[in-house]
C-alpha cells in the first residue's frame, strides 16, 4: 500500500512539472523541493480525493444506456426518457435550469434503480460519492408538525451543496410520504434564475421518486392488456397527463398541489410500468448473473412463480415487482 501511494505522489509530482527525468534533482536543496511539495499539494489531494473535477465527475452516455437496456426489465418508456433527458442535460454545458424528473411507480418496478444507474455512470464513486445526496422521508423528515425547521434545513443543505460542486444530484425517495409543502422550500432552485444569492443551481439535478401515481399506471397498463394490445406500444402521452393530475390531487403525497407542478418545474413525469411475470423472470436472471451465477432458467422460472400476482391464473402484474428477488433466489440456490 506505502509503495502505491509513493508511486502515485511521484507520478503527480512528475506530472507537474515538480520533478523531472535527470539527476539534477539530487543536488535539489529542501527548501526548493519543499516549496515544490507545497504547490503541488492541491494537485495531489484532489487526485486521491473526490473532488468536483472531471476526474471524478464524468457521465458516460453508452454505460447508462447499457445499464438500462441490460439491467432494466419492462420499463420501456422510462429507459427511453431516462437516457435522453439525462443525456441531453449533461451534453448541454450551459443548461437554463437544473433537470427535474419525477419518477412514478408502484414498488419494485426500478424507480432507485435508475437513480443508482444514472449516479454510476456520473460520479466515479457512484451513489457513495460527496456528490449525490439522498433523502427519505421517514428517516429525514418524521415529524409533520417541524416542517418548518426542515424546509430551512432543506433550503441550507441545497445551497451549501450546490456551492461546494454544481454538479451535485439530489434524490428525494418516498415522496408519497413526505409532508405536503415541504418540498415547494426548493422552488427557487429549479426556477429559470441564472443565480440566487451568487449560486447557480444550473448543473444540478433533483431526482423525485414516488408510489404516487402508481394506480394510475397500472389502471392504464391493465386496460392495454385486456384490449389486447402490446405494453410496449404503449407511451408516454398516455400516462403523463393522467399521472401528474394523480399526482398533484393526492392528498397523501408530497407533491399534492405542489407549485413545482403548478409552475412546470418538473420536466418529465416519468412512468414505471407493473411487472408482468415474464420481467420478473428476468430480474431473477439478472440477479444469478450479479451473483456470479450460472443461467438457470428453470430456477428463474421456480422463483417468479412464487411471487404473488394480481390475478393467480394469468399472473398479470406482480405487485412487489422485483423488490423481493434477492431473498426468494436465496431458496433455491
Amino acid at each position: 500500500m506505502k509503495a502505491t501511494r509513493v508511486y502515485l505522489l511521484l507520478h503527480v509530482l512528475l506530472s507537474a512539472g515538480v520533478l523531472v527525468h535527470s539527476f539534477e534533482p539530487v543536488t535539489t536543496t529542501l527548501f526548493g523541493l519543499g516549496l515544490g511539495l507545497a504547490a503541488v499539494g492541491g494537485p495531489i489531494y484532489h487526485y486521491l480525493h473526490e473532488s468536483c473535477s472531471p476526474r471524478w465527475i464524468h457521465f458516460n452516455p453508452r454505460g447508462l444506456q447499457a445499464d438500462l437496456e441490460a439491467k432494466l426489465f419492462g420499463q420501456h418508456i422510462a429507459s427511453r426518457i431516462i437516457l435522453k433527458a439525462v443525456t441531453g442535460f449533461m451534453v448541454n454545458d450551459n443548461p437554463k435550469s437544473p433537470l427535474v424528473l419525477s419518477l412514478h411507480g408502484t414498488t419494485g418496478t426500478g424507480k432507485n434503480f435508475v437513480s443508482k444507474m444514472i449516479a454510476d455512470n456520473m460520479y466515479k464513486e457512484g451513489m457513495k460519492s460527496s456528490f449525490v445526496h439522498m433523502f427519505t422521508a421517514e428517516l429525514h423528515f418524521p415529524h409533520p408538525s417541524r416542517i418548518e425547521t426542515y424546509k430551512a434545513q432543506l433550503q441550507q443543505w441545497i445551497k451549501g451543496n450546490v456551492t461546494n460542486c454544481a454538479r451535485s444530484m439530489f434524490v428525494f425517495d418516498e415522496m408519497d410520504k413526505m409532508p405536503p409543502g415541504l418540498i415547494d422550500s426548493i422552488k427557487p432552485y429549479l426556477e429559470y434564475y441564472e443565480s440566487l444569492d451568487g449560486v447557480s443551481y444550473r448543473k444540478a439535478i433533483f431526482i423525485f421518486l414516488s408510489n404516487a401515481g402508481g394506480e394510475s399506471i397500472t389502471q392504464t397498463a391493465l386496460d392495454f392488456w385486456k384490449a389486447g394490445r402490446n405494453r410496449e406500444t404503449l407511451k408516454l402521452r398516455d400516462l403523463e397527463e393522467a399521472l401528474s393530475l394523480s399526482v398533484f390531487n393526492n392528498q397523501n403525497s408530497g407533491l399534492w398541489h405542489t407549485s413545482l407542478i403548478d409552475k412546470n418545474l418538473v420536466d418529465i413525469f416519468v412512468p414505471f410500468l407493473p411487472l408482468e411475470y415474464r420481467h420478473v423472470a428476468q430480474c431473477v436472471m439478472a440477479e444469478m448473473k450479479a451473483r456470479n451465477l450460472p443461467a438457470n432458467k428453470a430456477v428463474a422460472d421456480k422463483v417468479a412463480s412464487d411471487m404473488v400476482y394480481s390475478s393467480k391464473t394469468e399472473r398479470i402484474f406482480s405487485p412487489k415487482g422485483c423488490k423481493t428477488i434477492a431473498s426468494k433466489l436465496n431458496l433455491y440456490t
